[in-house]
């Protein structure tokens, strides 16, 4: 039987995250008996999240993956948890309106807040910091763009710090016309953030199974009724696809696109600013770069997209792609950039307006779905999770029409 997503290939080679400790999750083999209140498809960090916010209210919650969980597209995140958004504020204003542009900002940067005093309520063991962001100057967003972009973040609220190419370089070191400097944003392990989360869920109720794909789905009634490929039918009040990048058919759309990008990671404590422990990096480029350190001292950078659902399984553009990036991270912060431990590649998923698309799903009853995260998939998957709990728990987000299907 055909699957109801776009079943892709989601990473090429090994991130450094698969070689951590603590992403182990116990699973099941088969679906358990009787029916479903929420059946949640995909066991990443979206389908994580989704789960955590829905514990301890009573629910019988199945969560199925056809991979491991953990081992889909979020091993492959370089986890920036950032509050920007992949179209700048001032630009979204013009697409969206103001008002809209401003509540999706301020909404992305409280999700920010949220995740990390989720972590740490939680004890999650994710190396999770809290970050600012260096926002530099490129050829997409150049000094006069970053001055509108300073000005429309604090008009809504948001902390910007306009910094000129002379306090630029005295501060970081780099040579770039402009920059802006924020401060809500983090970085963790994302394959131990998503693990800790799943490990939660299952020690709460939640059943977790891997090796399940879904077929098929049909309402009945107020129901739906979902066929796997194992040949089971599994009746559910409510189904979330939290399945990232690979789109739900049903809404899969010209204005979607699947986008290729490369990333790698340095050996631990690298020759690297002293300021970087303390940042995130990106450029108003196209392609942009973005950059950052662990807590043991490497760098991980990331960049060269591509507008191409496949190239990122090309192996000789996993080494020239790695190649560019070290060179150009060279040029920006004046260090020689050795030879990686880790180099990998990965598919994501881009819509029009930049913003995912989170919600219930058009021809559809009571089936929820998140995707088209962009760069900003750990920021949009809490997002996601507040959002669509709300509706299952019967309470509607006042922002949900701002990520709606559309």
């Amino acid at each position: 039987m055909q699957a109801i997503t776009r079943k892709r290939q989601l990473r090429s080679s090994d991130p450094l995250w698969s070689h951590t400790r603590g992403i182990a999750v116990p699973t099941q083999r088969s679906l358990p008996d009787g029916d479903v209140d929420v059946l949640i498809v995909g066991a990443g960090i979206g389908g994580a999240l989704m789960a955590t916010a829905l514990l301890d209210r009573g629910l019988n919650i199945v969560l199925v993956d056809r991979r491991k969980p953990v081992h889909g597209s979020s091993m492959a995140s370089t986890a920036m948890i950032q509050h920007e958004i992949d179209v700048p504020l001032h630009r979204l204003a013009a697409q969206r309106g103001v008002a809209a542009a401003r509540r999706i900002w301020q909404r992305s940067a409280r999700a920010v807040e949220s995740l990390t005093t989720l972590v740490g309520s939680l004890g999650i063991d994710c190396r999770m910091q809290r970050k600012k962001t260096l926002y530099l100057a490129g050829d997409a967003y150049g000094a006069r763009a970053l001055r509108s972009e300073a000005e429309a973040r604090a008009e809504a609220g948001l902390t910007a710090e306009l910094k000129g190419a002379a306090e630029l370089r005295q501060a970081f070191g780099m040579d770039r016309t402009a920059a802006i400097v924020s401060d809500v944003s983090a970085s963790a392990n994302p394959a131990q953030l998503t693990a800790g989360l799943l490990r939660l869920a299952g020690s709460r109720g939640v059943s977790i199974v891997e090796g399940v794909e879904i077929t098929d789905i049909r309402s009945v009634g107020g129901d739906n009724v979902v066929a796997t490929s194992k040949g089971d039918l599994v009746r559910a009040r409510h189904v979330v696809f939290c399945t990232g990048y690979e789109f739900l058919e049903a809404v899969a759309h010209k204005s979607h696109a699947i986008v290729s990008t490369w990333a790698m990671a340095t050996r631990p404590h690298h020759p690297r600013p002293e300021w970087l422990k303390d940042y995130l990096v990106w450029e108003g480029a196209d392609p942009y770069l973005y950059f950052r350190s662990t807590p043991d001292g490497r760098i991980v950078v990331g960049g060269e997209d591509e507008d191409s659902a496949d190239a990122f399984r090309n192996e000789a553009k996993l080494a020239a792609k790695s190649a560019r990036l070290r060179r150009k991270l060279k040029a920006l912060i004046g260090f020689d950039i050795e030879e990686p431990d880790y180099v990998w590649a990965a598919a994501f998923g881009v819509t029009a307006d930049g913003l995912p698309m989170i919600g219930r799903v058009p021809g559809f009853r009571n089936v929820h779905a998140a995707m088209g995260y962009g760069g900003n998939g750990i920021t949009f998957s809490q997002i996601a999770a507040e959002i669509i709990a709300a509706g299952i728990l019967g309470h509607d987000d006042t922002d949900a029409t701002l990520f709606s299907f559309r």
